[in-house]
């Protein structure tokens, strides 16, 4: 038979562990009480129409206090009015976890809404199928012709391009003048940084940039020591690259983007 003294031991012990176990479950039962509580009392503050805002992103009344106060501060003055509670509160959650409860309720309400879209753009398209067999989607005759960019040059025009050797920008412009040499009855170069009677320089340079010696020997293009022209007609405001457009008695400085 168990002795009195080992009955009281255990009676003992079984009291002393029911009682952690009694104390955590009050505190559960009051933490649960008090959040509903906080839930209740944060529900009362809202309107009608609030909770039903909330109801419609699944989000509880006290979330959607949070989300009201951000809004009010930084986060509402920077983002635009469609901006949704749930990227807000995941803007600013509070922790790793919270963040990606939010990242994954945005991302699956995200893939819904292109899945109705895509659903709704196949029913549109097979309407418009049903209703108008015979018919395309859109009339291109009737949509407005683009204007076209007029033209910089005329064919009387000639052009002066003032470059140097070592000009990345002035090979730049070169290349899309060359383009353009047959727009217009040709085109003039002056080249500065060259002795005035080194005329071998001024060939390899024209060679190097591929110029046409046809276009040379027809005066379309023209290879000249610069001379101090650009000073000249420019009262020593001009920077190569530079262009100029003769038209008759007319000079007209180009900007890159007129070529």
């Amino acid at each position: 038979m168990i002795s009195r003294v080992k009955v009281a031991f255990l009676l003992c012990f079984a009291v002393a562990i029911s009682l952690p176990l009694q104390a955590a479950e009050l505190s559960r039962t009051q933490l649960k009480q008090t959040e509903q509580g906080e839930a209740s009392a944060v529900s009362s503050t809202l309107s009608a129409s609030e909770l039903v805002r909330a109801r419609s992103w699944d989000l509880s009344a006290t979330e959607w206090q949070r989300y009201k106060e951000l809004m009010q501060g930084l986060r509402g003055s920077i983002s635009p009015s469609t901006i949704s509670p749930i990227e807000v509160l995941g803007i600013h959650a509070r922790d790793q976890a919270e963040r990606e409860r939010y990242a994954e309720v945005w991302a699956q309400s995200m893939r819904e809404d292109v899945t109705r879209i895509l659903a709704f753009q196949q029913a549109y398209d097979a309407a418009g199928k049903k209703l108008y067999p015979n018919e395309p989607l859109i009339d291109v005759s009737r949509l407005p012709s683009k204007a076209e960019k007029p033209s910089a040059f005329h064919t009387d025009d000639r052009l002066l391009f003032f470059a140097r050797p070592e000009c990345p920008a002035c090979d730049l412009l070169l290349s899309k003048l060359l383009k353009r040499v047959d727009d217009t009855s040709g085109l003039d170069i002056y080249l500065i940084g060259f002795d005035s009677l080194d005329d071998a320089a001024v060939r390899d340079w024209a060679s190097t940039h591929n110029i046409d010696p046809e276009w040379v020997r027809a005066r379309q293009i023209t290879l000249n020591h610069d001379g101090g022209a650009l000073d000249k007609l420019t009262k020593g405001q001009g920077k190569v690259p530079y262009i100029l457009r003769r038209r008759g008695q007319e000079l007209l400085a180009l900007r890159a983007w007129d070529l």
